[in-house]
């Protein structure tokens, strides 16, 4: 790929992200795309993966973070495999189909910390075998890598090559995934305090919210015609 220049800027298509160039320092090929793929993530307007995330997270005390960290990996694992096959173009999938099956994820996801937290009792995360989180992570993962990859296509259609720019999109996903965690994370030891909440409340009241809004998702893009 030619390296960006100031002129191509002003009149090339390009993202938002990327349109005021002429006012900034030339980015990399690869900070472009790190900082695509982290903004993507990040988006408050695009909040059905922050949900999903905040639901995988909010079963599990700071003192379990190991835990956290394979079941993150596991998740993190399952969306590169379908986020590379699907901007090669080798698998496709109906954009209505995976835009529903996104917040069907996060209604299982956060019924299933409902399930695995066992409340004041629990110092280091849920007890019992993880080998089931980690297999519905990963699962989950096929599915929101599939999301991932319809906004990357559209990006890579004129590259030469998609490699390293699928790999720095990618790692910038991984980068707001380890943010919204550490959120996560950080809220769950702070606003129980000042809630006086109990630990099983407040995965009670995450969980219970993100399936709210997942299903309201669901019956919203129900009704959406098919695409």
């Amino acid at each position: 790929m030619r390296k960006p220049q100031r002129d191509a800027c002003r009149t090339a298509p390009q993202p938002p992200i990327l349109r005021a160039c002429p006012r900034e320092r030339p980015l990399s090929e690869f900070a472009v795309y790190l900082r695509l793929g982290f903004r993507h993530i990040a988006d408050l307007g695009a909040y059905d993966h922050m949900l999903f995330v905040a639901a995988l997270t909010v079963a599990y005390p700071p003192a379990a973070w190991r835990r956290l960290a394979w079941l993150v990996t596991a998740f993190t694992l399952g969306h590169s495999v379908t986020l590379a096959l699907a901007t090669l173009d080798v698998v496709r999938v109906r954009a209505s189909l995976v835009e529903l099956l996104i917040p069907v994820t996060i209604v299982l996801t956060g019924l299933a910390a409902l399930f695995v937290s066992q409340g004041e009792d629990e110092t280091h995360g849920p007890p019992g075998s993880q080998a089931p989180q980690y297999a519905l992570a990963a699962g989950f993962g096929l599915v929101h890598g599939l999301g991932f990859s319809s906004f990357l296509r559209s990006l890579l259609g004129g590259e030469e090559s998609i490699v390293r720019p699928l790999f720095a999109f990618n790692v910038g996903l991984e980068l707001g995934q380890l943010l919204i965690v550490a959120t996560v994370l950080l809220l769950g030891v702070l606003l129980p305090r000042l809630l006086r909440l109990t630990r099983r409340e407040w995965v009670l009241f995450v969980s219970g919210g993100t399936v709210a809004v997942a299903l309201t998702m669901i019956a919203e893009r129900l009704r959406a015609p098919l695409s």
